[in-house]
């Protein structure tokens, strides 16, 4: 990915929060010689983080598919493979720059995580990979649903479940916030976006806000 130097985040901990807290990624890998890409998104959960390390590289995250999907038998055991995360984003219109000439444009955030593939071919294994994500997401955006009673039915479908982990090789941030603009232009995005009907833009208002106290 392609990052200019003025939108990489302050450190480490700013692509963490976007990987935890927009854990539907983009799997990517290479298809068959003078094939397409396959590509397919999936929950993915931390099994471990390297915060201490810049670029996360020795992380490992946590992943799961339909085994029907003709991506799971593409897979292979150290195959390199990408993950992308997408964080607040939304379009940015040149009435609230208050000059001309001017271009639209699109603040967003992603996360590209690098990574080598370990397959999960034991059922119980499986499950727990299951049963982690479910406890993972049910604390941070569900109700702390109690799963006690429908492992039983877990046990049923694991069987069509591929587990596997991503062993992270590297990865990079790009938090493109209007950090090209003047202070006074900024804010006046800041202020459009948390303005905003919609939530993502209001999350994208919040982002540049920390950035600014950031960076005093």
């Amino acid at each position: 990915m392609f990052v200019p130097d003025f939108y990489r985040p302050p450190d480490s901990s700013w692509m963490v929060e976007t990987i935890t807290g927009n854990p539907l990624a983009l799997l990517t890998s290479n298809g068959p010689p003078g094939g397409v890409p396959f590509a397919t998104h999936l929950p993915s959960i931390p099994e471990s983080l390297d915060t201490g390390s810049a670029d996360l590289s020795g992380s490992v995250l946590l992943c799961h598919m339909n085994r029907m999907n003709p991506h799971w038998s593409a897979l292979e055991d150290g195959a390199a493979v990408l993950l992308t995360f997408t964080g607040p984003h939304g379009y940015v219109t040149p009435t609230v720059y208050e000059y001309t000439p001017a271009a639209p444009t699109w603040n967003f955030t992603s996360i590209h995580v690098r990574g080598t593939v370990q397959k999960i071919d034991s059922i119980e294994a499986t499950l727990d990979v299951v049963t982690a994500t479910v406890r993972a997401f049910e604390s941070r955006f569900g109700s702390d649903w109690d799963m006690t009673e429908s492992i039983g039915y877990f046990r049923e479908i694991v069987p069509g479940v591929g587990a596997f982990r991503v062993r992270v090789t590297g990865a990079e941030g790009m938090f493109k916030l209007s950090q090209e603009q003047s202070s006074e232009v900024r804010e006046r995005v800041r202020r459009s976006f948390g303005g905003h009907p919609n939530a993502q833009c209001r999350a994208v208002a919040g982002l540049m806000d920390r950035l600014a106290q950031t960076t005093r």
